[in-house]
């Protein structure tokens, strides 16, 4: 394309060249013609003064040794017979004309050019008399009709040089300028072809190819978010294989000792092991998602108890104190079903993974009018730096721990304006507040809610202790 460029601009410009030059150079010998035969005119008029007033040969030879062409002896007068006393024509100088030339200027009275021998000669009829005419002739040399030509055409010539490479050196600059941001693209193409998803294209160059850049990098973006997706709804999957792992590992813990007990456990710890190692390998930041219409949400009261029916299960068998409060009443939330109970799980499993068989735990509900508040709290030993585990993937070094089940759980809140919190619950251990937006912006006063949630909770928690 580059080298396409260069041709066409090399061609176009040559032509130009052509069809100024050649005019301007045809144009160019003309003049230097025109004025070496006018120059010559006027010479040959220096003499007509001196014809009108005597024919005596001294005297005009005199006047033509005075004259430049004369004194050259380009110049030479023929006097008809008729304006001669003896009946003779005269003529002075060294002439180049024929006398048929000559008689055909008399008879016409019109200056003639014609071409001799080395150049050519101008006849101007001169009158000497009532019937006489004589000619006035000058030799102009063929050096002196082309002076000045050929240095002209040199000019010319350097001129149609210099535009030519130089439009070729500007063809070939603008080539640069338009086939590197192709090759950089195409080359780009190539390698994410090749998956090195990192790559991307500078977005410069003429417009065209700047939008092409900028598409390209749109793309090369979306395919990257589009195989985040893929891994966060791998390890997504994975985790929620965690809840009924949880169940499996609680039941094999009760089978007793046995070969068959011990291989149950062993399985199960084996598949807790592989769960872990494709939630890591799949963990990818994944993109807030955005809260749903109202028909994508659920009821948050129906999925709360629900799962507690399930883990309720479980906490008898382990001897925990559970209790669950505002959950009497519908309240429409603007997260799907399947979201939120995928959070919910990952709040609970936590609670029986790291606090130790015994430990109660508590979940309440808190309806703030724009906003609704789930606290999940237990009795355990806390979190040390909850700003540590509230970061992303900051739990995954601890045993038997992803880091992804506090992810799954900010993204819910996060995708309705909400957020989440960890603090010290007045069980002892730890408090975790899920803050869901109902209008899908961060809810208004709210740390007043906060504050009237841990009241509702703490009356709550003193009738049960009565």
């Amino acid at each position: 394309m580059r080298w396409a460029l260069v041709k066409v601009c090399l061609a176009v410009t040559a032509m130009v060249v052509v069809a100024f030059a050649v005019p301007l150079g045809l144009v160019v010998k003309e003049m230097a013609r025109d004025r070496a035969f006018s120059d010559a005119e006027r010479q040959a008029a220096t003499i007509g003064p001196t014809l009108s007033i005597t024919t005596d040969r001294a005297q005009l030879e005199k006047a033509v040794l005075t004259t430049e062409p004369g004194a050259a002896g380009r110049m030479a007068v023929h006097i008809p017979a008729t304006g001669e006393p003896d009946g003779v024509e005269v003529d002075i100088g060294h002439g180049h004309a024929t006398r048929e030339e000559l008689e055909t200027v008399r008879v016409s009275g019109r200056a003639a050019i014609t071409e001799v021998t080395g150049g050519s000669v101008l006849l101007q009829p001169t009158a000497v008399g009532p019937e006489g005419i004589a000619v006035v002739e000058v030799f102009v040399p063929q050096g002196a009709v082309s002076h000045g030509v050929t240095t002209a055409w040199l000019m010319l010539a350097g001129v149609g040089v210099a535009l030519i490479v130089g439009s070729v050196a500007v063809a070939d600059r603008l080539g640069v300028r338009m086939v590197e941001p192709a090759r950089r693209l195409a080359g780009a193409a190539h390698d994410l072809g090749e998956g090195r998803l990192g790559t991307r294209v500078p977005e410069e160059g003429p417009d065209e190819l700047r939008s092409a850049a900028v598409a390209f990098n749109s793309m090369a973006d979306q395919v990257v978010q589009l195989l985040a997706n893929e891994r966060e709804l791998a390890a997504d999957l994975s985790h929620r294989l965690r809840t009924p792992l949880t169940v499996l590992r609680l039941n094999a813990a009760s089978l007793g000792e046995g070969p068959a007990a011990e291989q149950t456990r062993a399985a199960v710890e084996q598949l807790e092991r592989e769960v872990d190692t494709i939630i890591r390998t799949a963990r990818e930041q994944r993109p807030q998602t955005q809260p749903g219409g109202p028909g994508a949400g659920c009821d948050a009261s129906e999925v709360i108890r629900e799962r507690m029916d399930f883990w309720s299960a479980l906490a008898e068998d382990e001897g925990r104190e559970v209790r669950l409060a505002g959950v009497d009443r519908t309240v429409r939330i603007p997260v799907a079903r399947p979201e939120l109970a995928a959070a919910l799980d990952a709040l609970l499993g936590n609670v029986f993974r790291h606090t130790p068989e015994g430990t109660a735990f508590a979940v309440d509900v808190h309806h703030s009018g724009d906003a609704v508040i789930v606290l999940v709290s237990d009795a355990g030993g806390g979190i040390a730096d909850p700003k540590a585990a509230l970061a992303r993937g900051g739990a995954r070094d601890a045993v038997g721990s992803t880091g992804l089940g506090l992810d799954i759980v900010r993204r819910v809140a996060e995708s309705t304006g909400g957020d989440v919190r960890i603090g010290r619950s007045v069980l002892g251990g730890t408090e975790v507040r899920v803050w869901i937006g109902l209008d899908g912006q961060r809810p208004r006063g709210g740390g007043r809610g906060h504050r009237v949630g841990r009241q509702r909770r703490r009356r709550s928690v003193g009738r049960a202790n009565l």
